[in-house]
């Protein structure tokens, strides 16, 4: 026969340890997943102001490809930047006369030699004075989806006529 062997009684202490461990380890998970989606919330925006900056940059290449010479007015642009024919975003290009200044030219000895060509007996041409005039194009852009806004300033200088430099520069 066997002998009886009596168990001590037990406290239940190895499954508080336990239940306190998974509970640890479910907060563990549980800010993991908040950071992942706070990560992608971060990457998202800067996606987004990314898109932004060079949709601003595409507005600011068109308005100094076209006619500088006229009054600078504040110019809608709509851009495309996926290329699927839907526009991404609305740009408002700013220009701005900044500063103007007399175009210095060097004297005729300092020159490659083409004003002391011989011009058949009537001499080098005139030299026309010009204005060195300095833009400053300021492209604004709001993303409507994310809030995202973002302003690009690009200097341009030009060289301009007293007539032309009248124009721009009010």
């Amino acid at each position: 026969m066997k002998p009886v062997v009596a168990f001590p009684t037990q406290k239940g202490a190895a499954l508080i340890v336990g239940l306190i461990m998974l509970l640890l380890l479910t907060l563990m998970v549980g800010s993991a997943f908040t950071l992942s989606g706070t990560n992608l919330k971060a990457v998202g925006n800067m996606q987004m102001r990314d898109e932004a900056i060079a949709a601003a940059n595409v507005a600011i290449e068109q308005k100094i490809s076209s006619d500088l010479t006229v009054v600078p007015t504040t110019e809608n642009i709509n851009v495309d930047i996926n290329d699927d024919g839907a526009v991404d975003y609305e740009v408002v290009v700013i220009p701005s006369c900044v500063s103007s200044s007399v175009a210095s030219y060097a004297s005729s000895s300092d020159l490659s030699g083409e004003e002391t060509k011989d011009y058949e007996g009537e001499g080098a041409p005139e030299t026309v004075v010009g204005y060195n005039v300095i833009l400053d194009i300021a492209s604004e852009v709001t993303d409507v989806a994310s809030g995202a806004s973002v302003t690009v300033h690009a200097g341009v200088r030009i060289l301009l006529t007293e007539a032309q430099q009248a124009v721009v520069c009010i």
